[in-house]
């Protein structure tokens, strides 16, 4: 076995990044690293001319490694030409020598020491196993060159003319492509024999991967290669056509069959065969064929002439309605009376709109005239619809354009006459993409959307058929041309005994099916369903009560699960508070007193009718009214109103009330919402009247109207909704104006029967029904003149 010795020496070290130097290579080196260029200089001053050059093991952008981080074994290297300067860099060509075995790393001054010795190449291979593993070596080296791009022919040359096979697997492995940590390990084998082995094996893995690099780009050539004729070809077809005077031979793509069955009016089926004709000539190497073929897919997907058969029973619809909603009489007589005019003679009908608190199912009410007219059923929901382009869709020259909400519900409906429900219309707004409440104008309006023009469909459809419900929980933020387009239906919330039905009826059980629970394993009492009612849930509608219905039921699975007795598990009123914990809302009206200048008024919102305090209290002054609760306009008004008719009907008292020297300041809960109306008159002048004549209110009593300057009580709006929340806070008692009377008439009568109402047409009978004042106990210089009604003019009727 033969040896090469070499001497050992202490040499400096500079750290290679991302690189493995090998013996007998000529290179050259950028020294820039501040201990690299102190390694180079110590070398240069030693005068042996001589490096290590050791590779980085892990981070190549490490910018100072420590000994820890680099490999025991590196290349000693002459130094044969360098160029630069300390402070910036060294360009050096260094000529690599033998191999180097590090024992340890010490520091210098600012550069690191390898202590250690030459290794020496273990020849352990000669005859005929050297010459044929160099043979092979020589061999998969020509493949590999074969298989990659450039002249590589003086590299096989030099290959070719090696003769020492340590030389020449330097030299393989210093070319092969291969990770640095595979080129370490092969340099620091000392078997001949074992890096000829090694080396054949990563040249073998690499030349598979260049072959399949190969494949796959001839395949991918050939690919283009082929579209690229294709299209020549087919440019040249269509150009003989052209001068034939022919059509395309062939048979016609798919959409022709679907484009005939559509039913398509005459202007849609125009526009589609003209698309067609386009897909065809372009073929589906063009990137506009896909947007043409989206388009044709949509225009043979709408139900142009596919609807349901308009055969409605009206005794089935209105079992549906009374099945799926309890109470709601008006509401449900009204929709009946719109299905017989469709059953009478087909029409363009009108378009209602239910308006209403939340819970109080506006949206179940679309899905059960759907069903009672035996119609597809869709919802688009247009809430936080800011761009009209949602409404009417984009153009097709937008990338990614879309069709509007409606055509595409039309399409999803696959019939052309659905219900069609346009949830929370009131909830759109004006935005940057322009106003959407104007696009729904044509599509609500009868006269006009029969040729309704979606920007994507660019054909006019016909809505017409389309039965539209719309839902709101307040008309305020609707435009009026588009209120006018629609028939308002008023939905009020519901009193404690509809409530409780719905209950019993509606929400246990599907809140039993919902969590599993079979019948005859549960049973909340009638009891415990009121007290969700009153003490948990005070609301207009139910969707509250729903959720803790289904909060007891959810805790009641539990002892379902661990009762083996069979019984049914009882959930009573005393089990309400351990499940959803206290009560919220408690009888704080009655029974409870309540100081002079604080009375309980009544006033509407969009979720319904809610109980208003009015309280007031005195301080010396100037004789200035303070008003605070975030009130509006109209209500300051009506303030300032209230203390100008007491004053002037009061002044006269034995005990006058020193006005000039004391304020007076009004408030009304809770601050932190805004409130406006005038319904609040008769309550303010009420208020004020009890601070000033220290009598205090029945807190039992509540009252609503308007007051004018001259005396007179005038009638308000939201009776209903104001009474039902009277009846469901406990009140007693409730003052409304004369002229409202007649409203009452759409109060349950389970809610009338337990209140008292009594009536006012002047603030004098008001505060008679209120403070039990007389007449003239609360008349001044300024009577209140009689109301004059067309009854009181002879002749009139």
């Amino acid at each position: 076995m033969k040896t090469k010795t070499i001497t050992p020496n202490q040499v400096p070290v500079i750290p290679m990044r991302n690189i493995v130097v090998y013996p007998g290579q000529t290179l050259p080196i950028l020294v820039g690293r501040t201990r690299s260029r102190s390694a180079l200089e110590a070398a240069i001053r030693s005068g042996a001319q001589s490096i290590l050059l050791v590779t980085q093991k892990h981070d190549v952008n490490d910018v100072e490694p420590s000994a820890d981080d680099l490999y025991r074994v590196g290349v000693l290297a002459r130094i044969d030409r360098y160029e630069g300067t300390s402070d910036r860099a060294y360009q050096l060509t260094v000529s690599s020598g033998t191999r180097f075995g590090v024992d340890r790393y010490e520091e210098g001054s600012g550069y690191l020491i390898a202590h250690g010795q030459p290794i020496n190449d273990v020849l352990d291979v000669e005859g005929d196993a050297l010459a044929g593993l160099v043979t092979s070596l020589r061999t998969l080296a020509g493949e590999i060159f074969v298989l990659l791009p450039g002249n590589l022919e003086r590299l096989t040359a030099l290959l070719a003319a090696i003769e020492d096979p340590v030389l020449l697997t330097h030299l393989v492995a210093q070319n092969l492509e291969m990770k640095a940590a595979n080129k370490q390990e092969i340099l620091e084998m000392t078997s001949l024999k074992g890096r000829l082995l090694s080396l054949l094996e990563q040249m073998v893995r690499f030349r598979e991967q260049l072959k399949l690099q190969r494949d796959v780009n001839q395949k991918l050539s050939s690919r283009l290669g082929k579209q690229h004729r294709d299209a020549i070809l087919r440019e040249q077809i269509r150009t003989l056509q052209e001068e034939l005077g022919d059509k395309p031979a062939g048979a016609k793509n798919d959409f022709a069959t679907k484009i005939a069955q559509a039913g398509m009016p005459e202007e849609a089926l125009k526009i589609a065969m003209e698309q067609m004709e386009r897909l065809e000539a372009m073929g589906p190497q063009s990137p506009e064929s896909h947007v043409i073929r989206s388009y044709l897919e949509l225009l043979v997907a709408l139900p142009w002439s596919k609807s349901s058969a308009n055969d409605i029973d009206l005794t089935a619809a209105r079992k549906v309605l009374d099945d799926d909603h309890y109470g709601l009489e008006k509401i449900k007589k009204r929709i009946i009376q719109h299905l017989a005019v469709l059953k009478l003679k087909e029409k363009k009908g009108s378009i209602l709109l239910f308006v209403g608190p939340p819970g109080v199912g506006k949206t179940s009410l679309g899905k059960s005239i759907a069903k009672a007219m035996n119609r597809k059923f869709v919802r688009v929901s247009l809430g936080g619809v800011r761009d009209d382009a949602e409404i009417r869709g984009h153009r097709r020259t937008y990338v990614g354009a879309l069709p509007g909400r409606i055509v595409d519900s039309i399409k999803r409906a696959g019939e052309n006459n659905p219900v069609f429900m346009l949830d929370e219309i009131d909830k759109m707004a004006r935005g940057w993409g322009g106003d959407p409440a104007s696009t729904m104008l044509e599509v609500l309006d009868p006269e006009q959307n029969g040729k309704f023009l979606d920007h994507y469909l660019d054909v006019p459809f016909d809505l017409s058929n389309v039965f539209f419900v719309a839902t709101a929980n307040t008309l305020e933020t609707i435009p009026a041309p588009l209120l006018d387009r629609m028939e308002i239906i008023h939905l009020s919330g519901y009193t404690t005994a509809e409530k409780l039905h719905i209950s019993r009826t509606h929400l246990v059980p599907k809140q039993k099916e919902e969590h599993g629970v079979k019948e005859g394993q549960l049973q909340i009492t009638d009891a415990a369903q009121l007290r969700l009612i009153n003490a948990y849930t005070r609301e207009a509608g139910v969707r509250e009560l729903q959720r803790s219905v289904g909060a007891v039921v959810r805790a009641s699975t539990e002892p379902i699960l661990a009762n083996i007795t069979g019984e049914a598990i009882v959930v009573d009123t005393p089990d309400l508070e351990e499940i959803l914990g206290a009560e919220k809302f408690t009888e704080e009206f009655v029974g409870q007193k309540n100081p002079p200048g604080v009375v309980t008024g009544l006033a509407w919102t969009p979720l319904g009718g809610e109980i208003l305090y009015i309280e007031s209290s005195h301080m010396p002054g100037k004789g200035s009214l303070l008003l605070t609760g975030q009130l509006g306009e109209v209500m300051r008004e009506s303030a300032q109103i209230a203390l100008t008719l007491v004053r002037s009907r009061l002044a006269h008292r034995e005990k006058p009330y020193v006005y000039e020297r004391e304020d007076i300041h009004l408030h009304v809960p809770a601050g932190a919402i805004p409130k406006d109306g005038p319904s609040a008159g008769v309550a303010m002048l009420s208020a004020i009247a009890s601070l000033v004549l220290e009598r205090p209110v029945d807190s039992r009593i509540a009252m609503t109207g308007e007051i004018t300057l001259r005396g007179a009580v005038t009638p308000v709006g939201g009776i209903k909704e104001k009474v039902i929340a009277a009846h469901r806070a406990g009140i007693k008692k409730v003052l409304l104006p004369q002229r409202n009377e007649r409203d009452l008439k759409e109060v349950p009568e389970e809610v009338k029967k337990d209140l008292q109402f009594v009536f006012a047409e002047t603030v004098e009978e008001a505060l008679h029904h209120v403070l039990g004042l007389e007449p003239t106990q609360f008349s001044g210089p300024h009577a209140t003149t009689p109301v004059v009604t067309a009854a009181d003019i002879p002749g009139c009727h």
